[in-house]
């Protein structure tokens, strides 16, 4: 028998305390978050949304139901983010009633042996300060730690592990170089690259907030991660891709915990600029090569530009055929244990996500949950998927799949 086969007839294990977890966003999930700028680049014709977040999945009545269906599945954190334009839905005008809403959310967390992993930014900013400029006004990144202040105050003795801004390469370069995130403006490099500075200090400035108390908990950045692969000649196109898109930010977070990495695809460059999948390549739904292969590939970039621990934060697969899911994390998780048998230091893997919800752009039309929701009366059904991760996790090791 090869290595290679004794691999796949063997079950894998991971590192003792090693954290299996899965992921969801508030605007994606909570429903009616009606305060924020995605809310009104849904509603505008010109953005190309298909769809409305509307009442999403309705967790933000739902979640105690959510973070049980965490907990049994045996994983050890539920990673969700704070929707900032519920706690603060004017500038300096704080909500009690959202702070207690996240705080409670926490502690059942807490009572249920699942960690909170809280992410304070994930993708939304409240209307008051995106009619101000989004993240292109001059204070935006005072603004946000103020608000990641006001937050930990109230929540941090709860938080498990901290992740302050979610993917803000993501929030930059779609929605100030592709146009399809708000504000929508195209082929402004230069103030994309102004919008990652500001994105940069915000995540500094929350990091000091966050470590001012209370709670003593882990705080990392997440970062969109994909493996760039030249075609011949496309090499000083990759090159820049990765410096603007990855290395701004894995550079610039010395002393933070952990890096978060999420990673959905490989991208291929050529002179001109980024290539299409070849003809016959297997896709997602959303578009992308199948290739499980990113996990290692970016969780061994980020361990070597960043020498700091790894959480993978994200990590899935849009597809109907749910095979393909458990196919998918599968082979995902081995390259992840190649990455842990090399030494790399990597603390936890978590699932995008714990249910098919708002995909952002593409509305409702991507399937990367555990658990389908009935659109019309927001059941939760487990899919075959989430008994396969809960045995994963169970066993802390990845078994072979019958």
């Amino acid at each position: 028998m090869t290595g290679q086969a004794a691999e796949r007839a063997d079950s894998l294990e991971f590192p003792a305390r090693f954290v299996w977890g899965v992921a969801s966003a508030a605007h994606q999930v909570e429903g009616g978050n009606t305060n924020n700028d995605w809310w009104d680049w849904e509603h505008n014709p010109r953005s190309g949304c298909p769809a409305s977040s509307g009442d999403a999945c309705d967790s933000f009545h739902r979640w105690p139901e959510d973070v049980d269906l965490v907990a049994q599945l045996g994983l050890g954190a539920y990673r969700f983010s704070l929707e900032w334009s519920r706690i603060e839905p004017a500038e300096g005008e704080w909500s009690l009633a959202a702070l207690e809403h996240y705080r409670r959310m926490c502690a059942r967390c807490h009572e249920t042996g699942v960690e909170p992993v809280v992410t304070f930014h994930h993708f939304t900013t409240p209307r008051w300060l995106a009619e101000r400029g989004g993240w292109e006004a001059a204070d935006a990144p005072e603004r946000f730690a103020h608000f990641v202040e006001r937050a930990t105050r109230h929540l941090g003795d709860l938080i498990g592990r901290a992740c302050t801004i979610n993917e803000p390469n993501v929030v930059a370069a779609l929605g100030y170089s592709v146009g399809i995130y708000p504000p929508g403006l195209k082929d402004e490099l230069g103030r994309h690259l102004e919008v990652n500075q500001a994105m940069v200090r915000a995540h500094r400035l929350a990091v000091e907030a966050m470590r001012s108390g209370p709670g003593a908990f882990p705080v990392g950045l997440t970062l969109s991660m994909e493996e760039m692969v030249a075609a011949p000649g496309g090499e000083e196109v990759r090159d820049a891709a990765e410096k603007i898109i990855e290395d701004t930010f894995l550079e610039a977070i010395e002393g933070d915990d952990f890096i978060g990495v999420q990673c959905y695809e490989r991208r291929v460059f050529g002179p001109q600029g980024e290539l299409p999948p070849e003809p016959g390549a297997r896709l997602t739904q959303l578009g992308f090569e199948f290739w499980p292969q990113v996990v290692e590939h970016t969780v061994r970039r980020a361990a070597r530009v960043t020498g700091i621990p790894v959480v993978v934060t994200e990590n899935g697969v849009a597809t109907l055929d749910d095979a393909e899911r458990v196919e998918f994390l599968s082979e995902a998780l081995r390259g992840l244990h190649r990455c842990i048998a090399d030494g790399i230091d990597v603390r936890g893997y978590f699932v995008w996500s714990l249910l098919d919800s708002y995909e952002w752009h593409r509305g409702y039309h991507s399937n990367l949950g555990l658990f389908s929701v009935d659109r019309r009366n927001f059941e939760r059904r487990a899919k075959p998927s989430a008994s396969w991760y809960a045995s994963v996790a169970r066993s802390n090791a990845l078994v072979p799949v019958d």
